[in-house]
């Protein structure tokens, strides 16, 4: 059955098939126009942990998703794949057993010891470094693999050092773009407990890409004295969860805040989403949660606004969902996924469908 024949045949309105792929949609990668890449890792987490299993969380939770999305109620049809693989279940090994590696170390550093001058600690450390950046190679070498067939490949983690290689991958079809960066936290710390690839140095290590041009940093509101000097002395633009709540007790609009936050990001764009930008109720299972927040509602009105904006989105990572003993996490992380998929369509003129206009009087 080809995938026109699919769509007359599928019924969105009914939950989604748990034996079919991400959403419950029928379709085959081939017949698919956004590809998500799942990436379970989450090797240097140095507070809670469980972000190695937000993909496979979101994908649990996804076959609950009612397509009929408000503002984009015919993306289903344009197909979303889930790419689950062997190489995904070796991510997974690979980042159980590098992560055992890592606690030792992060215990001695928090007991004040160096690691220099304990060579077995030493040798782990220099065996994580080496096993992130292979990762980082084979994610990148991923989404190339996907986007050189016409694809728009987005990226779904694991901890928030899983995006390095797809901005790797990015930047060598891009010459210049920027990157959206919504989270609690600046994530500038080098090479944060020796860890090259820490989840705390994702924008430290995307700096270092010369065709990031702008990183554009909302929702901040945890960060060290190093974060903020490199964040004052290089190409990022911070608007800290208190002066974004500070601008609105003073009478400026979310929506007059987020055209200044899209006005500063350069022509082609990219969105990191880490869970933890939201506020806590929303992912209370996420590893290193802050008080305080963006809604639901304002960040996806913030990523609608930029889909309309005339900037050209590129993709999106979404990363940190970690999932408690419920499934609430997860069910907030599938449909910020399809949210996203929906403005990176729209913004990317596929056939998503006209906006849903209720009667309200």
């Amino acid at each position: 059955m080809n995938k026109e024949n699919k769509i007359k045949n599928f019924d969105p309105s009914q939950p989604g098939l748990a034996d079919q792929n991400i959403f419950g949609l029928p379709f085959t990668a081939e017949e698919c126009e956004i590809i998500i890449i799942p990436v379970p890792w989450e090797v240097t987490v140095s507070y809670g942990a469980g972000a190695s299993d937000g993909p496979d969380a979101i994908l649990e939770s996804s076959f609950q998703v009612d397509l009929h999305h408000q503002q984009f109620p015919e993306l289903w049809k344009l197909g979303i794949y889930l790419d689950k693989n062997k190489q995904t279940e070796e991510w997974a090994s690979q980042s159980k057993r590098f992560k055992a590696l890592a606690q030792p170390i992060i215990s001695a550093l928090e007991n004040g010891e160096e690691i220099s001058k304990k060579p077995k600690l030493q040798a782990y450390l220099e065996d994580i470094n080496k096993a992130c950046s292979t990762f980082n190679s084979e994610v990148k070498d991923r989404v190339l693999y996907w986007a050189n067939q016409g694809k728009k490949v987005v990226l779904l983690g694991g901890d928030h050092s899983t995006p390095l290689g797809y901005y790797q991958a990015l930047a060598t079809m891009h010459d210049d773009f920027g990157l959206l960066h919504l989270d609690a936290h600046m994530d500038l710390r080098k090479a944060y407990e020796g860890f090259e690839n820490s989840h705390a140095s994702i924008m430290y290590n995307a700096l270092k890409i010369s065709q990031i041009s702008k990183i554009v940093q909302v929702g901040i509101r945890d960060f060290c004295e190093q974060e903020v000097e490199v964040a004052l002395a290089d190409r990022v633009v911070v608007h800290t969860d208190m002066d974004i709540k500070s601008d609105s007790f003073s009478g400026i609009t979310w929506d007059e805040q987020c055209d200044i936050i899209i006005a500063a990001l350069p022509q082609k764009v990219a969105i990191s989403f880490d869970i933890d930008a939201l506020q806590a109720w929303y992912c209370p299972n996420t590893g290193t949660p802050v008080p305080g927040g963006l809604s639901f509602e304002e960040a996806t009105y913030l990523l609608s606004k930029l889909a309309d904006s005339g900037k050209e989105i590129i993709g999106f990572d979404l990363v940190e969902v970690s999932p408690g003993e419920d499934d609430w996490d997860g069910n907030v992380g599938s449909r910020l996924l399809f949210h996203m998929c929906g403005i990176l369509a729209k913004n990317n003129k596929m056939a998503v469908g006209n906006k849903i206009n209720f009667k309200r009087s």
